[in-house]
């Protein structure tokens, strides 16, 4: 009877051991029919022309190819043209920049650097005396002294006609980096 039995169980065995190795050759044959045509292709940026590399299976390219025309006629919903997208490119005009930054890094005159604001209140009186055209403002950011600064000027070349008038008058003038409102600014 113990013999009876254990051939069963072997045979359980063999046959539960079969049908697992039957189950792994039908999977790993599934991969071995199929078979992947892929290729690099190389297409073009619709927005700025950058060629791009892509991998992609040849009868996707086929139907993209077969889409692409189709993409700049109409648009399925209502047969309205497709808006398209456009990049601009034009440079900007001063009153676009200074819409979008109203204070910007750029130049003032820096004529006196003195130790009380009576002092630079003094020494802006009498720059508005000689140069009633142009502002002046006391900086007081570095106490105990306080800097006199003139003008508004994008560029030190900008500031360097004004520069050469105050130099008569101020001799230690100099152009400095300075915020300045854009919409003040000399070019």
């Amino acid at each position: 009877m113990v013999g009876i039995i254990f051939i069963c169980i072997n045979f359980a065995k063999n046959i539960f051991l079969m049908n697992k190795i039957l189950k792994l050759v039908c999977f790993l044959s599934l991969f071995g029919f199929y078979t992947v045509d892929a290729q690099q292709v190389v297409k073009k940026d619709t927005l700025n022309g950058t060629e791009l590399t892509v991998t992609m299976d040849s009868k996707v390219d086929d139907l993209l190819k077969d889409l692409e025309p189709k993409c700049d006629r109409l648009n399925d919903i209502g047969n309205k043209p497709v808006t398209k997208v456009e990049v601009n490119t034009k440079t900007k005009t001063k009153a676009e920049i200074c819409r979008d930054n109203p204070r910007i890094m750029g130049f003032r005159i820096q004529v006196a650097v003195v130790k009380s604001n009576e002092e630079s209140n003094e020494v802006k009186n009498y720059f508005r005396s000689k140069f009633p055209n142009i502002k002046a403002i006391t900086d007081a950011s570095l106490r105990p002294n306080y800097k006199v600064l003139v003008g508004s000027y994008f560029t030190k070349q900008a500031a360097a006609g004004d520069l050469a008038r105050i130099r008569q008058y101020f001799k230690d003038a100099r152009a400095v980096e300075y915020y300045i409102f854009c919409v003040e600014g000399k070019e």
